[in-house]
């Protein structure tokens, strides 16, 4: 016997459908017509319950309800009033196969379970009840700000786009505003006194006639993801023109401007047109020189309501057509070839493969003035070999074949015909060698003068430019095409190899600028010193244009410009800052990654200017918990010995009293004194770390000496000095050490619950460590470095004490140059810890 265990796991609840009823306006009917659906499930058999239904004191709508079941409504109190609201458990809890819930935008009565009612939605069809809804356009998020503009009026109750797009069904309730207006003034939406309001304001035909293309642009835009969907899954590849798309194929050339703005003139003539620029990358990762506008035109395209996209492909025309056709596109606008008619006649143009690989879609050939330049742009492209090399190769094309020719003729002119093979294949060789040298053309030149050395000295008759034999002249024609193929094949490879080199540098160039960004360790003079070191430039300077003038804000090298003017390179970094470069000028490759930079150092700029935002916030709120804490320490801790002194003071002067009281009173004056100059001591002490007035007099000092002076004012048992005479003298300044443990000890007074508090001196090669040793509670190791700011005293509850002590021990340490940390005590307690410089 089999047992399915299948049968075992609990069955997945069957999530409810969502159908909404999209108003074009307040006013069309969606509730009506959704109480009619309702009516029409009823008559199918369907248990449908009303869940929410706003009547508005319509009496249309309000008849609908009739034969229809109401769940009741929740009451919830809030402010005084009751107010209704949709009761989602009693939904659940009725279990309907459908439900019908108006106003899905509507926002619940605080103390609801939720706040929205579409998450009252949600939480019912999690359920498995379906969901009948209404919305109306204006409420959708996405157009909030467009139907404030249009009406005048900001919807404050919105739902957002997904909610609404992602219903299994949405239904358009429209009707023309001249309708809707009769229907108003009918008194069929508003109550009378509300109707002539509402036509003049929110109710006008420009408004109605907006609202009304919002939500049919808006429900068209989600029928044609549907037909997106469709498409992809049933596979189907041909476009289906079911909307004006058009595909604009861009360079980043002059041109492309020309093609967008003729695009957009074409999408202005069919509404709801869609613009779409598309750039095909070559698949070996290679720049084009066009590449550098592509900027120019993104931000073109952008301003003209299209949309840029980037496809990877070694065959542009094969790319834009599947990009077209994967858009579902309707036209492909192209620019007439700038290429060459020899080279069009042999591979013809992008424009005509894009035609031939359409298919249905329309190709639109446009035509600009790029056309004529690019004859002269390509004859203006020069080798990327050096002016040595090319010069090289130059006399290689005369002198190799001559000295070949030479070499083989030794013998005269006999045997001429036979050493013609061999004379070619070494003739052929030379041509190789010679475009690995200077490149094509000088590579074409030693084809030619291979062929004319072959003709005068190896082909019958010899010493003549005249050929008997007609498979001579087969062999040197076959000759001059293989030696020019292979010479433009070694010159493209050699173009292709300089450009992956560029590429390499300027990859690892961008990739060091990005780390450094991301890292944000790049400062202003760190990047105009590479700057000047990548370009080898005579100087580099950052330029801030301000009213006075030009600052300068970094610099490298010698002899910086003071103005962009002059320097032989800028580049603009934003609208107040300029990078100058002094020296050769640089290629246009070169000034794209000279761009790079200047991006980065925007960032640079406005990463600094944050930080320094961020530091002054950071140094406002320190200072604002200082004066917070100061104020409050003024409240409790400073009024605190004043109250007692009063008291002391009032006692004094009643009159005569027993000396033992007199006497009580006088120490309690004085002890309250002694408290009060002790935490105005800190406070000044503290201040004058914090503004960096601490300037120690060093001078080498007794431990043994100056210590007890720190701890004289603390009762003999409540301190144990075990600091020996033979402790080496110390570097430092006596005054303010003694401030130092005299702070420390009385921290430790104050907590030690254990026996006296212990000073004692631990002598290393370096230094003198005077510990401080208590038996008090300890502190974790994980809020050492808390109880050493300002105002913070941890759990510390004992009265008087602004918890500055701390505070200032760590801020004259430092300027003392005394290490100050905290340990634990072998047995319970804390230890502190001064590493006194020896003397």
């Amino acid at each position: 016997m089999s047992i399915d265990h299948r049968a075992e796991q609990p069955a997945v609840p069957r999530r409810g459908r969502l159908t909404v009823y999209l108003g074009a306006a307040p006013g069309v009917g969606k509730t009506y017509a959704m109480l009619g659906e309702a009516k029409r499930r009823v008559a199918r058999g369907t248990d449908v319950v009303i869940g929410f239904v706003e009547t508005h004191q319509r009496v249309h709508t309000g008849e609908m309800l009739d034969g229809l079941e109401l769940v009741p409504r929740r009451e919830i109190g809030y402010r005084g009033a009751t107010f209704t609201e949709l009761d989602v458990e009693a939904v659940i809890a009725r279990a309907p196969t459908v439900v019908c819930i108006d106003e899905l935008a509507h926002t619940n009565v605080p103390g609801s379970r939720h706040t929205k009612r579409a998450q009252d939605v949600e939480q019912i069809r999690a359920a498995g009840i379906d969901v009948i809804t209404t919305v109306n356009i204006q409420h959708l998020e996405s157009l909030n700000d467009e139907v404030e503009r249009i009406t005048g009026v900001r919807q404050r109750e919105t739902v957002p786009d997904e909610v609404v797009r992602t219903a299994d069904q949405i239904q358009l309730v429209d009707m023309a505003p001249d309708a809707l207006r009769r229907r108003m003034a009918h008194g069929n939406i508003y109550r009378p006194e509300n109707i002539d309001a509402s036509l003049t304001s929110y109710f006008r035909v420009g408004n109605l006639t907006a609202l009304r293309e919002l939500a049919l642009l808006w429900l068209a835009d989600r029928v044609d993801d549907a037909l997106g969907d469709y498409r992809r899954e049933n596979r189907i590849e041909h476009p289906w023109p079911t909307k004006e798309r058009i595909v604009v194929a861009v360079t980043g050339g002059p041109e492309s401007e020309t093609l967008l703005r003729r695009g957009a003139r074409l999408c202005q003539r069919a509404k709801g047109s869609e613009l779409m620029a598309v750039h095909v990358v070559a698949s070996d990762g290679l720049a084009r020189p066009e590449d550098r506008g592509l900027d120019r035109v993104q931000a073109l395209t952008a301003s003209l309501g299209g949309t840029f996209h980037t496809v990877v492909g070694e065959d542009a025309a094969g790319a834009v057509v599947d990009f077209a056709v994967g858009a579902n596109a309707t036209m492909i606008i192209v620019g007439v070839s700038r290429h060459s008619r020899v080279r069009r006649l042999f591979t013809g143009s992008t424009g005509d493969r894009i035609a031939t690989a359409a298919g249905s879609i329309d190709v639109h050939l446009v035509t600009h003035e790029e056309i004529a330049r690019g004859a002269q742009a390509r004859a203006s492209v020069g080798s990327p070999l050096s002016r040595r090399r090319q010069l090289l190769g130059w006399l290689c094309a005369v002198l190799v074949p001559l000295g070949l020719a030479w070499l083989l003729n030794r013998d005269g002119a006999a045997g001429a015909a036979e050493r013609l093979p061999l004379a070619s294949m070494l003739l052929l060789a030379a041509t190789v060698l010679v475009a690995l040298i200077g490149g094509r053309w000088p590579a074409v030149a030693a084809a030619i003068a291979g062929f004319l050395h072959l003709n005068w000295w190896f082909t019958a008759p010899v010493h003549k430019f005249t050929i008997q034999e007609p498979r001579n002249v087969v062999t040197l024609i076959v000759f001059v095409t293989v030696a020019v193929a292979v010479a433009t094949v070694v010159d493209r490879a050699s173009r292709r190899a300089e450009e992956a080199r560029q590429a390499k540098g300027e990859a690892a160039t961008m990739g060091a600028l990005s780390r450094s960004v991301l890292t944000g360790q790049d400062t202003a003079e760190a990047i105009v010193n590479r700057v000047r070191e990548t370009f080898g430039q005579q100087a580099a300077v950052l330029l801030e244009q301000t009213p006075q003038g030009w600052v300068r804000l970094a610099g490298a090298g010698v002899g910086y410009p003071a103005e962009p003017e002059q320097g032989d390179t800028q580049v603009a970094v934003n609208d107040t800052h300029v990078i100058v470069l002094r020296g050769s000028p640089l290629r246009g490759r070169e000034r794209r990654v000279l761009e790079a930079f200047a991006v980065q150092t925007s960032l640079v700029l406005e990463y600094r200017r944050l930080r320094d935002q961020a530091d002054r916030a950071m140094a406002l709120e320190r200072a604002e918990q200082t004066s917070t804490a100061l104020l409050r320490a003024v409240s409790h801790d400073l009024r605190t010995p004043l109250a007692t002194m009063r008291a002391a003071l009032d006692g004094l002067l009643v009159g005569r009293m027993p000396g033992e009281d007199r006497k009580v009173l006088v120490e309690s004056a004085a002890g309250s004194a002694d408290q009060l100059e002790s935490l105005i001591d800190n406070l000044l002490d503290l201040s004058r770390v914090e503004a960096g007035l601490v300037h120690p007099v060093m001078g080498a000092v007794s431990l043994e000496e100056s210590l007890p002076l720190a701890v004289a004012g603390l009762p003999p048992a409540a301190v144990s000095f075990e600091v020996g005479e033979d402790t080496p003298l110390v570097r430092t300044d006596p005054g303010l050490l003694e401030r130092v443990v005299a702070n420390l000890v009385a921290n430790s007074v104050r907590v030690s619950s254990g026996g006296p508090v212990r000073i004692l001196a631990h002598v290393t090669p370096e230094t003198v460590e005077v510990m401080i040793v208590d038996r008090g509670p300890g502190v974790p190791e994980g809020q050492r470095e808390r109880m050493f700011e300002p105002f913070q005293r941890l759990d510390d509850t004992s009265p008087g004490g602004l918890g500055l002590g701390l505070a200032v021990a760590r801020g004259l340490s430092e300027a003392l140059g005394v290490e100050l940390s905290a340990d634990d005590t072998p047995g319970g307690g804390l230890t502190m810890v001064l590493a006194v410089p020896r003397a």
